[in-house]
Formats: structure tokens, C-alpha cells, sequence
């Protein structure tokens, strides 16, 4: 009996992908948290229907005001998934902004659609701050997260202090927020919390971003150069 004829081809193609497929593709950080907001553009069109809820509650009534909030934040949506954009991405701010309505029609009154915002951000910078005191700083669990989970970041006193500086930034950036609207909705100024929005909001999280998406990168420099290799090679 004749051996089998074997394929080259094959062998070949096989032996080559196999000492080319890299143990883990690189994470692309900033993208990623990019693609979570929706982009700049995305953090943008979140102010949108706050603005026009702003110009419009001095001069109709409360609910009409909070329906064309909707319906600026649903047309931004079909816009956006028009332009092929994901879908909860685009629909996050029509959630947030018929949340924020709802509970603005519940109470009766207008400096109440900012409420979820303000307390929101309360809690954040609590479990910001409650995570640096417990020395798991926030970012360096989610960026331990994103990379697997088994990395030894804590043991490691430059990516450790990286993480704090990043966590405490966010810390910083949450109860600033805070205290700036919470003080306006004392004042009962809903001019002032929608100025206070749209100031602490795209600037500040863009702000923010930059903080976590160098702390990320130091920290993949630092703790995973072989991985970060391989990746960049393939």
C-alpha cells in the first residue's frame, strides 16, 4: 500500500499560525473606554436635551418641558444609529434623560431632574474613596480585571501609586460635582444646574479619561511588556 501523500500547504500554513497567534491580543484602553460613552461626540450629545429642558422650563410647563427633553434625546439616538453607532450607546442618554424626567414629574419640580446626577455622583466618590482607603484604588481593580485578573499590581509600588493618583483624580472629580450641583439645588437654580451640568460633565470626564487611560497604559507597560510584545508583533 502507498503512503499517504501528505500537504505541505497545509503543514505549512498550520506550523506558521501557530507561532504567530500571540497568548493575548493587546487592549486597546482608551478605545475601549471611548466606546462605553459613545466617543466625545457621544458625552456631547448628552447635554443636548439638558439644554433645551433649561430654555424651555421658564416658559412652559414642567411636563412639556421634560417631553422635549425626551424628544431631543430620542432623535439624537435614531441619529446616531444612523450613523452606525451601537445601540445601547446610543440609547443610554434616552434612559438617563426619561429617568431624570420622571423623577422631575414625580416631585413637581424642575431642579429635580438633576437629582439622580447629583447623588450619583455622591456615590461614586464614596466608593472611590472607600476603595483607596481599603488600598484597592478602583482603577487598578478594573484595569487587573480587563488583563486577566491574575496580575500582582498591588505587590508593585510604582503601578500601585499610579492607580491611586488615577483613583483619587476620579475621587476629586465626583465629589467636585457634587458639591457644585447639591450647592445649586439648595439655591433652587435650575439655570445654574444646567450650566453645572454641562461644565462638570464633558470636560470633567474627559478629564478624567485621560487620568485612567495613562494610569492603564503605565500599568500594561510596567506589568505585562511580554504580553504587550507578542501583541504588537503579531
Amino acid at each position: 500500500m502507498a503512503p499517504l501523500a501528505t500537504d505541505p500547504t497545509v503543514e505549512t500554513t498550520s506550523g506558521t499560525a501557530g507561532a504567530n497567534t500571540p497568548t493575548e491580543p493587546p487592549v486597546d484602553i482608551k478605545q475601549e473606554m471611548l466606546n462605553g460613552i459613545g466617543g466625545p461626540i457621544g458625552m456631547l450629545y448628552s447635554v443636548l436635551p439638558v439644554v433645551v429642558f433649561a430654555l424651555a422650563v421658564p416658559f412652559v410647563s414642567l411636563t412639556v418641558a421634560i417631553g422635549g427633553a425626551v424628544a431631543v434625546a430620542v432623535a439624537l439616538a435614531v441619529f446616531r444609529m444612523w450613523r452606525g453607532e451601537k445601540l445601547m450607546a446610543a440609547l443610554g442618554g434616552v434612559f438617563g434623560v426619561a429617568a431624570a424626567g420622571g423623577v422631575a414629574a414625580a416631585t413637581g419640580s424642575a431642579n429635580d431632574f438633576f437629582l439622580i446626577g447629583i447623588w450619583a455622583s455622591l456615590v461614586g466618590a464614596v466608593v472611590l474613596f472607600v476603595s483607596l482607603v481599603l488600598r484597592r484604588p478602583l482603577t487598578g481593580v478594573i484595569w487587573n480585571a480587563v488583563h486577566g485578573g491574575a496580575n500582582a499590581w498591588r505587590e508593585d509600588r510604582p503601578t500601585l501609586l499610579v492607580h491611586d493618583l488615577a483613583t483619587l483624580g476620579l475621587t476629586l472629580m465626583f465629589a467636585g460635582r457634587f458639591a457644585v450641583r447639591q450647592w445649586l439645588y439648595v439655591a433652587d437654580s435650575t439655570t445654574g444646574l444646567a450650566i453645572a451640568d454641562t461644565v462638570t460633565g464633558f470636560p470633567l470626564t474627559a478629564l478624567a479619561a485621560v487620568v485612567v487611560v495613562w494610569a492603564f497604559r503605565r500599568s500594561t507597560r510596567r506589568m505585562r511588556p511580554a504580553t504587550d510584545d507578542a501583541g504588537a508583533r503579531a
